[in-house]
This record gives C-alpha cells, structure tokens and sequence, in this order.
C-alpha cells in the first residue's frame, strides 16, 4: 500500500494536480468510477454478471483500478489506513450480523 500511496503521490505532484484532489472531489470522482463498475453489469442478468467476457473483465479491472487510485486518494488525506479500517469495520459486521443468526439471509442488521 505504502508503494502505492508513493507513486499516486508522485503522479499527481509531477502533473500539478494536487490541488484538484479535495477529498470532495475525491469522492466525487470515487462515486463516478463506481458508477462505471455498475454500468458494466447493467441489464445483465445474475448469471451474465459472473460470466464476462474477456474484454469486459480487461474493462473492470481498468474500473477497479480507478476506484482503487481514488479510494486510496481519499484515505491518504485523512492519514487512513485502507487495511486497518476495513479490518475493523469487518470487526464491526461480525457483531451486528452473527453468523448464527444471519446465515443464508440478507436482511440489514436492525431487521433481525
């Protein structure tokens, strides 16, 4: 992750455009690369969704990588440890969907 964050940093620097990277503007561009993922699978069926072609899966990893680069952007600001939140956050869900009381149903955790 360290590497990472290094060479975003360096990308932006090297371009001048640290200062189009607010963590609003940030965001708003995470929420458009994502926006992209989901155009990918639009009007796919269930089955579609896991079957892509080798083409649309070259394009969801280009998706990914975006969301990624921004995602990463967004958390360097505020001095975020991607891994370590999204651990914790894993921590959190462990106790709001007990396993015992949630397996095979999908319903949120204040409709158990």
């Amino acid at each position: 992750m360290e590497d990472l964050i290094h060479k975003l940093r360096a990308f932006a620097k090297e371009r001048d455009w640290e200062r189009f990277h607010s963590p609003k503007n940030l965001a708003m561009a995470l929420s458009v690369e994502v926006s992209e993922i989901v155009e990918l699978f639009q009007w796919m069926t269930e089955e579609q969704s896991k079957k892509l072609s080798p083409e649309k899966i070259q394009k969801l990893k280009e998706e990914i990588g975006d969301v990624m680069i921004y995602l990463t952007k967004l958390a360097d600001k505020f001095g975020i440890n991607l891994v370590d939140a999204a651990k914790k956050k894993l921590e959190i869900n462990e106790k709001k969907y007990p396993a015992e009381v949630v397996r095979g149903k999908s319903k949120k955790y204040d409709e158990y």
